[in-house]
């Protein structure tokens, strides 16, 4: 059996982060298990305040021998593409949007960095303060996150797949994006898909596909989960809990 750690998506939120790492070390001491991996779904960046503090945790993580996967969000994708040597907007996004609208977080992000977005400045020079002051180690780490990660009965995405489509033949814009499409399917797909991107008051299991993004981009907590087989626990202090279930499938 595979036991396998999951955290949602976590919006520069560093110190929720680090104690979410402290509740999957606590499980570890009680299972025995050292070396099952943490999933972490995307969307590391945007929102909160330390977007630079939590990439640089989860690179010391990695770098340190840590079996830490960490994948890519929406939001992920959107501060990589302005950091790249010329600016891009995620064409997923609404025209009238880039990853400075207020709603998005990419001004939270910067400010992480020390730059500040004042009212009436240019795209080409805030690109410039933002390649200036981001090293690019943090810019090459946000670019070269993968999109999807397979263990045993398990698919690890950040949005979700869109139904009916191989695995190995999804796109990055449905794994980062997809909402309704997925969210509305009863589809056996095959693997458990576990997922973040739209935020649930808590972790539920679907059947299908489960989603652990709790909200850390809207105020509140980063879910966590460990997960054997194709059952889930949220991680509290003090022990497992149960996860909502919400049967989806057609046949269970």
């Amino acid at each position: 059996m595979d036991r396998v750690y999951a955290i949602g998506d976590v919006h520069g939120h560093l110190d929720k982060l680090k104690a979410v790492h402290a509740l999957i070390a606590e499980d570890r001491a009680r299972c025995g298990d050292m070396d099952a991996p943490i999933v972490h779904v995307g969307d590391l960046v945007d929102r909160g305040p330390d977007s630079r503090g939590v990439i640089q945790y989860l690179m010391d993580g990695q770098a340190g021998g840590e079996n830490w996967v960490v994948l890519k969000g929406n939001h992920d994708r959107m501060a990589a593409m302005f950091l790249r040597d010329t600016p891009m907007v995620d064409h997923m996004l609404l025209y009238d949007f880039n990853w400075f609208h207020p709603r998005l977080g990419g001004i939270e992000t910067m400010a992480s960095y020390g730059v500040e977005v004042p009212e009436g400045i240019r795209t080409y020079q805030l690109h410039a303060a933002a390649l200036t002051a981001v090293p690019k180690a943090h810019r090459d780490f946000l670019e070269g996150l993968p999109v999807m990660h397979r263990v045993g009965d398990l698919c690890f995405v950040h949005a979700g797949i869109r139904p009916g489509v191989a695995l190995e033949d999804q796109v990055e814009d449905d794994l980062i994006w997809i909402r309704q499409e997925f969210h509305n399917s009863n589809t056996d797909h095959g693997p458990l898909i576990v997922h973040g991107h739209t935020p649930v008051d808590e972790v539920t299991h679907y059947g299908n596909r489960l989603n652990i993004d709790t909200g850390a981009g809207h105020g509140k907590d980063i879910g966590v989960v460990v997960i054997e087989g194709r059952e889930a626990w949220n991680l509290r202090a003090g022990g497992r809990k149960d996860v909502k279930l919400e049967t989806q499938l057609s046949h269970f």
